[in-house]
């Protein structure tokens, strides 16, 4: 059976031009990059021309990044990190659709003396401006607020809200794993301080991230050893994986995320064809090009996902993080759903390897699908 993958915002498939830069370092320059020798010194080598990629991405200096082993631990290295250096002032602002990963790292730091606020969003997924500076206060430490939403796709003004955290002098950071090589970020033009971005959603390898620390900011590691990257994250780095992710970000095209946005588009117009079925989020270029989240009322969406999966076609209920638990996505009810509207909802997420011809065939299945568990539900 062919298989249709469309659960890319969960992971991607690794380009075969990654997996192709990737090899050498498996098996020539194999070296510790720490390590002075020739074999070492290579691996370093591909150590900083890779960190010179990502920075220059992010209009960034070179020195500015360090890498990391997820977009998770970096998310966490800049609460925790500037919680644990900053003892006089100890409230974050983030909001209520954050990645699970933001959101539990406040939570546990709640537990150690922070102060949270959780700002709202409207229906599509948006902060409003003004609560964000109503909220800010001169105990405020860090503003943290995810930029491409991992579940609905909303992208958010980073360039306002760095506006408003570099006016009251408070850090401003965002997860951006999402939204990264799909969207323009530029960390001197939206003022942020802190960028945490990943390799795996942007068809590089798992288990590298990376995050962009502006210059003069002291922050407290997690992780204590030998003192590598800029004595912020000890561990031997993962040279393979970070050279992988500099090579996606190099072949990373934005012919490719405007042929992705007309699929998208596509399929979001022929799926509300369908009855009783609404988008969950915004419409147009404030949506991430990948991303179609859509609520087919009164059908269990795990149940809709099941029978995708039985025609080979992959999607996804909500986070792939949190996609085994059984309540509602927090990020759909923040939006204003109910649990039976949230429940009803599932994911869908392009890559440049999907075709219109995917498109199609997909259309077909979820039709029929659809008509047949409206035909088996007791709710009408």
């Amino acid at each position: 059976m062919k298989q249709i993958y469309l659960d890319n915002a969960a992971t991607t498939q690794v380009d075969e031009n990654v997996l192709k830069s990737i090899i050498p370092y498996f098996q020539e320059k194999y070296g510790n990059a720490s390590s002075q020798h020739l074999i070492g010194q290579e691996a370093k080598r591909g150590l900083e021309e890779s960190r010179s990629i990502i920075a220059k991405s992010l209009g960034a200096g070179r020195d500015e990044i360090i890498f990391t082993g997820s977009g998770t631990e970096s998310n966490n290295l800049v609460l925790k990190g500037l919680f644990f250096s900053n003892t006089g002032k100890n409230h974050i602002i983030t909001t209520k659709i954050e990645h699970d990963c933001v959101l539990n790292a406040c939570k546990w730091l709640e537990k150690r003396g922070a102060r949270v606020t959780y700002l709202d969003v409207d229906e599509q997924g948006f902060i409003n401006l003004e609560d964000l500076k109503n909220s800010i206060s001169e105990r405020t430490l860090v503003v943290s607020i995810i930029h491409g939403n991992n579940e609905i796709g909303t992208i958010q003004d980073l360039e306002a809200i760095g506006k408003i955290c570099h006016d009251a002098g408070v850090y401003f950071h965002t997860d951006a794993c999402q939204s990264y090589t799909k969207t323009n970020i530029n960390v001197r033009k939206q003022n942020l301080d802190f960028v945490t971005v990943n390799a795996h959603k942007i068809h590089g390898p798992k288990g590298v991230g990376a995050l962009y620390i502006k210059n003069g900011i002291k922050i407290t590691p997690l992780l204590h050893g030998g003192g590598h990257e800029k004595n912020l994250r000890s561990s031997t780095e993962n040279i393979p994986g970070i050279v992988g992710f500099a090579k996606a970000v190099k072949i990373a095209s934005s012919r490719d995320m405007k042929k992705i946005a007309k699929m998208r588009d596509k399929f979001i117009q022929s799926i509300l064809e369908i009855e009783n079925t609404q988008l969950n989020g915004v419409v147009g270029d404030k949506r991430l090009c990948n991303n179609i989240n859509v609520r087919f009322n009164n059908i269990e969406g795990e149940a809709l996902g099941g029978y995708l999966d039985a025609y080979g076609i992959s999607s996804s209920t909500g986070s792939a993080c949190s996609s085994n638990k059984l309540e509602s996505s927090h990020v759909l009810k923040a939006i204003g759903l109910s649990d039976l509207q949230a429940n009803s909802s599932i994911r869908l997420s392009l890559s440049k390897y999907n075709t219109l011809e995917e498109i199609d065939y997909v259309l077909e299945k979820l039709t029929n699908i659809v008509d047949k568990l409206r035909g088996m539900s007791p709710v009408k």
